[in-house]
């Protein structure tokens, strides 16, 4: 089955309808490019209706930093720790672990965060104008991000990151206890500093507004799907798309399948060093967020948002593959920490969720060309920064197929 023809008689298929992939094709269909966008669920099924919404363009430091082998070993002592590793899946993680800890060398840190800052650095003026040109201004809020930490000691391990935002000039204030109480009043007494970075931003429906993205994509002409692909193949006149009763045919096809990438992929010989670095999120719905911004329990590694329907706490790492249920015990310290930290949240009822962050060991997505498949073109791994770094990626992606800036 082709494509349609679009404006340009250039036509592309988008595998992947998370964030990343919707906003690729609306960019797409926005350039005249026939369109398919094609998802196994359907919209915002995966980490795009799970994530936290927060939009970081100050998140310029990678997950591994210098002395990130130390908190390997601790992954694999603590359950309940922001980290963990199961014991079980050690020998599949080890070599992406190895490339993790190797890419926390300091030179290899500064390189990767000037490539992190050029991805990110106008991630809320992106986010605004396209929530403005979808008719939905109101799902992108601009009120800062507060990061909390309960003392010094807790602060200076996280000092190498601060001092990466600082040379990338990112906007930082340092609040002591009543300046966080002054910026968010039911922030129990645990947290005595606050680093607050005012020109962030959150997303307070990540679902909705994947919808929303791919709802103004078909009017702009694209198409959605709901069909599992399973196997690329290329031929002299671009790519099918196969799934098990139909084709799918186009000129260029993006991969933008977040952790489902590798599968697709491996068959073609490309083997992205991808891992799924599991998250959970809690969310308290139907009550009055307790918070207005998004606010980061910096020593449990939590980010929380108010949301159009109720709170979200969401964080924590756990690397212990695909196949694996979700651990309820990682669920349960999002909730205790949630209820603990925050007044108002005490007969609130809680809902729990997991879902499968694809990170690279240095944290640089996959974005562009495929250097060995022509019509071929990369969006994955964008690990914890799915949301900021969506419109980037869309652009580039456009850039490429257009042959245009």
């Amino acid at each position: 089955m082709g494509a349609e023809p679009g404006g340009t008689g250039t036509s592309a298929i988008v595998i992947g309808a998370g964030i990343v992939g919707a906003i690729t094709a609306y960019e797409l269909a926005k350039a005249g490019i026939a369109t398919t966008l094609i998802d196994t669920e359907g919209p915002a099924s995966g980490c795009s209706f799970g994530n936290a919404g927060a939009i970081s363009p100050g998140s310029v430091a990678p997950l591994a930093m210098p002395g990130v082998l130390r908190q390997v070993f601790d992954m694999l002592l603590d359950p309940e720790g922001p980290l963990h590793l199961r014991p079980a899946y050690l020998p599949r993680a080890l070599p992406w672990l190895i490339r993790f800890t190797l890419a926390a060398r300091p030179a290899r840190v500064d390189r990767i965060a000037a490539r992190l800052h050029d991805l990110h650095r106008d991630a809320v003026d992106a986010h605004r104008r396209l929530a403005s040109e979808i008719g939905a201004p109101e799902l992108v809020q601009e009120r800062g991000h507060l990061h909390l930490y309960p003392d010094e000691r807790t602060l200076a391990k996280d000092s190498g990151a601060w001092a990466l935002r600082k040379r990338f000039g990112v906007n930082v204030r340092r609040l002591d206890r009543a300046g966080i109480v002054e910026l968010e009043p039911s922030v129990g007494p645990r947290y005595t500093i606050g680093m607050f970075l005012p020109d962030h931003a959150m997303v307070v429906n990540p679902y909705r507004y994947v919808e929303r993205i791919v709802a103004a994509s078909r009017q702009r002409g694209a198409r959605l799907a709901i069909d599992r692909i399973v196997r690329l193949e290329a031929d002299g006149h671009g790519w099918t798309c196969r799934s098990s009763n139909r084709e799918w045919c186009a000129d260029h096809v993006v991969v933008a399948a977040g952790v489902a990438s590798v599968a697709l992929l491996r068959p073609l010989g490309i083997r992205p060093p991808l891992e799924s670095q599991r998250g959970y999120h809690v969310s308290f719905e139907g009550v009055r967020p307790p918070t207005r911004r998004v606010v980061v329990l910096a020593d449990r590694k939590a980010f929380t948002t108010p949301m159009e329907d109720g709170f979200r706490i969401a964080g924590t790492v756990e690397i212990a593959g695909t196949a694996a249920p979700p651990n309820p015990r990682r669920s349960a310290v999002l909730e205790r920490l949630a209820r603990q930290t925050f007044a108002g949240l005490d007969d609130a009822k809680a809902k729990s969720w997991m879902g499968h962050r694809p990170c690279m060991p240095d944290t640089l997505p996959w974005i562009g060309r495929s250097a060995a498949r022509r019509g071929l073109w990369y969006a994955f791994g964008h690990g914890h920064t799915g949301v900021t770094d969506a419109p980037a990626t869309a652009r580039q992606i456009r850039a490429g197929i257009t042959g245009s800036h």
